[in-house]
């Protein structure tokens, strides 16, 4: 009895199992990923670990840009299943990259290779990328200012879009109009505007305001504009409508997105109509114009692409009608997805997508396709890009000022809103290089302009006056070194911020290594009854060969003294050992024995302050007669 008990409730509990998953796969085809994440686990944490439940969680995770969750899953999968789909490798793969796990994501890449050698999103692959990922997330050599806009909100913000002088952009932020999107748990999203004025240079945002025409937003959503050079047409994404104002679906029962045309009437956007080009099977969306607004860019998942979505682009006609849809082809489009098209008045070509070399998920990216049809697209590289989704690009060309979109953390909220200034900013870094001994102008001083990397981009000598200049980046940390024959090098560090044109003073102050007969470093200390030459000292005595290769008649002797410690002859002897190892080393060095006439100790005989025998001192006080002096004979 025990037994078929246990047999009943086991398949009860499978039973169970199986029916909880086809939940899950309900809500996840309806794209209400955070319902179908919370039956998914419920569904691991009863014993179901199969490809498909955690390649589903791993989707779950992906689609909402939580990279770091998505990797997790995914990494389940693909290591417990030989055979895992393709698909699911790469998307393993941006998640890794997403978080900044470069060389894991490179291993797998390297697998995916294998398994799909003519996919167009391996093309420009290598094996040895590490340093090219590295490169685009650093922002050493980048810029550009980018700021969280004040406005953005605790939910998704995104498509920023200036037109005479107002932001239009889509915001999640109505919770109490409607009711929430499955897919994130946030409201559907709508239109808004906002003014946008400058003072002293520097932008203010109005408060955001719903778009209020009813014909504009619906209870369901409304994303992505373009507007006309005159102002007077507006094209946006919408979810298909039907004439109820309801959802409409395909056969699969998949509602696709749709774009509008609107026409600004009396200050109001009215006269709503429905793209041609549009179908229930398909979505079309993300809606961009030509600089002369003869054409209209767009993106769609419908059949014949390359790959997940591909931009393309549409002739507006004079008569008010449009031409075929046309796709921009394998130079722009890729397995991947290719969205949220822009185009600068420079026929610049801006687009994000996640089938190029990137650093995880959607990327921003350039291209003169436009103008080159064989132009490769460009990675526009950190700040732009992050490890998340980066996408909605738009620029003023005249000003180099512009706005993108992105859920990288430390944002307000989804996705945040965020400008972007490119101007160049400039700052001057100038000084006076002195004797920091006699204050005397130094001419002929080497100065040189060392990045964070430690790369030196700028060298100069200094003029009769000591003065050297250079022109440096906004908010950026150098370091500026200046170094002279016969002085000890010195160096300052200069931080730049974002105030154009600002002079930074990095004056240098230089230490002469010869004064009258000695070459005068800072002590060589020793460890207590010791001999060896510590690091530090090696790092002074340098100055030393510096000076005897400048100078290479220059013969010298050297004197090693010790602390009172110990007895008087111990002492002697070590410091006799000190005075032989510091000759030994500068000898190492390739300085010829003999110019070092001699090397001798002198033990306790000559200390610099009262620490004799019987006296009590600190250990810095009995450091202070553990040194050495090199004395000139001939130069």
């Amino acid at each position: 009895m025990k037994t078929k008990l246990f047999i009943f409730l086991f398949a009860l509990s499978s039973t169970f199992m199986v029916a909880q998953k086809k939940l899950a796969d309900k809500f996840f085809e309806n794209y209400a990923y955070v319902k179908a994440t919370e039956l998914y686990e419920e569904a691991v944490k009863k014993g179901d670990s199969s490809e498909h439940v955690l390649t589903r969680l791993g989707d779950c995770y992906y689609n909402n840009s939580k990279s770091q969750e998505a990797a997790l899953w995914y990494g389940k999968a693909v290591n417990k299943y030989n055979k895992v789909n393709p698909e699911y490798i790469f998307k393993y793969i941006q998640s890794l990259r997403s978080i900044g796990n470069y060389v894991e994501a490179d291993k797998w890449m390297v697998k995916f290779k294998e398994i799909q050698s003519g996919d167009t999103r391996v093309k420009d692959f290598d094996a040895n990328n590490l340093d090219m990922y590295e490169e685009l997330a650093s922002t050493d050599d980048a810029v550009v200012q980018i700021e969280n806009l004040p406005f953005n909100s605790e939910f998704s913000d995104f498509g920023g879009y200036i037109a005479n002088g107002t932001l239009y952009f889509a915001s999640a932020r109505h919770k109490d109009l409607k009711k929430n999107y499955g897919w994130n748990d946030e409201p559907f999203l709508d239109l808004y505007t906002l003014a946008v004025t400058e003072k002293e240079g520097k932008k203010e945002y109005g408060d955001p305001e719903f778009i209020s025409s009813e014909k504009i937003n619906s209870p369901y959503h409304e994303a992505s504009v373009a507007i006309t050079k005159d102002g007077k047409t507006m094209y946006f994404t919408r979810d298909n409508l039907n004439k109820r104002n309801k959802l409409g679906y395909d056969r699969k029962g998949t509602s696709h997105l749709k774009l509008y045309k609107a026409t600004l009437e009396d200050g109001q956007w009215g006269s709503i109509v429905e793209l041609p080009f549009n179908d229930t099977y398909f979505s079309n969306g993300h809606p961009a114009l030509s600089p002369d607004n003869s054409k209209l860019y767009f993106v769609s998942d419908r059949e014949g692409g390359f790959g997940q979505t591909d931009i393309y682009v549409v002739d507006i006609l004079d008569n008010g009608k449009y031409g075929t849809p046309q796709n921009l082809g394998p130079k722009v489009n890729t397995a991947g997805r290719e969205m949220f098209p822009f185009i600068a008045k420079d026929s610049t070509f801006y687009f994000s997508s996640d089938g190029y070399l990137n650093l995880g998920l959607l990327d921003i990216y350039k291209s003169n396709i436009l103008k080159d049809e064989n132009a490769e697209p460009e990675n526009l590289g950190a700040p732009y890009n992050s490890g998340y989704d980066d996408f909605a690009f738009f620029m003023n060309d005249s000003t180099k000022t512009g706005y993108f979109s992105s859920n990288r953390p430390g944002g307000k909220g989804g996705d945040d809103i965020y400008s972007f200034n490119a101007e160049p900013c400039k700052q001057k870094i100038e000084g006076i290089a002195r004797d920091i001994k006699t204050n005397e102008v130094l001419a002929n001083v080497e100065v040189k302009l060392i990045n964070k990397a430690g790369k030196i981009i700028a060298t100069v000598m200094t003029t009769e006056t000591g003065a050297f200049a250079f022109d440096a980046d906004c908010d950026k940390t150098y370091t500026v070194l200046g170094s002279k024959k016969d002085y000890k090098d010195d160096l300052k560090q200069v931080a730049t911020n974002f105030e154009n044109g600002k002079v930074n003073n990095a004056d240098l102050f230089l230490t002469p290594l010869i004064d009258n007969n000695q070459i005068v470093i800072n002590p060589i200390f020793f460890d207590f009854d010791k001999w060896n030459i510590r690091t530090d000292a090696e790092y002074e005595l340098e100055n030393i060969v510096d000076v005897m290769r400048a100078h290479p008649e220059m013969v010298i002797k050297i004197e090693s003294h010790t602390d009172s410690r110990g007895s008087d002859s111990y002492n002697m002897k070590l410091s006799d050992r000190r005075a032989k190892s510091t000759r030994d080393y500068i000898i190492s060095r390739g300085i010829a024995a003999e110019r070092i006439e001699s090397a001798i100790g002198y033990g306790e005989t000559q200390l610099l302050n009262k620490c004799s025998n019987g006296v009590k001192c600190s250990s810095e006080e009995h450091q202070m007669n553990r040194r050495s002096y090199f004395y000139i004979l001939k130069d």
